[in-house]
């Protein structure tokens, strides 16, 4: 809904004046689209962190990314 993407941005937008590190790069639409790389200062950025990561990414979008997907209601039963 655009309720939650309002709260994932104000979420992303808050992630960079915390004291602990969240590692908020990690955050993608549900295609793998790097939807909020806006928030990293330049658009290059998330792009960057991901790839050092071991992610694959072209036009903007994770290539590997059912490799890469967490899904947290399977990984946490």
């Amino acid at each position: 809904t655009s309720g939650s993407a309002r709260m994932v941005g104000w979420a992303l937008n808050i992630s960079h004046s915390r004291e602990r590190y969240i590692p908020a790069h990690r955050v993608v639409n549900r295609n793998g689209m790097l939807t909020g790389k806006h928030h990293f200062g330049n658009s290059t950025t998330m792009k960057q962190l991901l790839e050092n990561e071991g992610a694959i990414i072209e036009n903007d979008r994770i290539i590997n990314f059912k490799e890469k997907f967490w899904d947290p209601s399977t990984d946490l039963r």
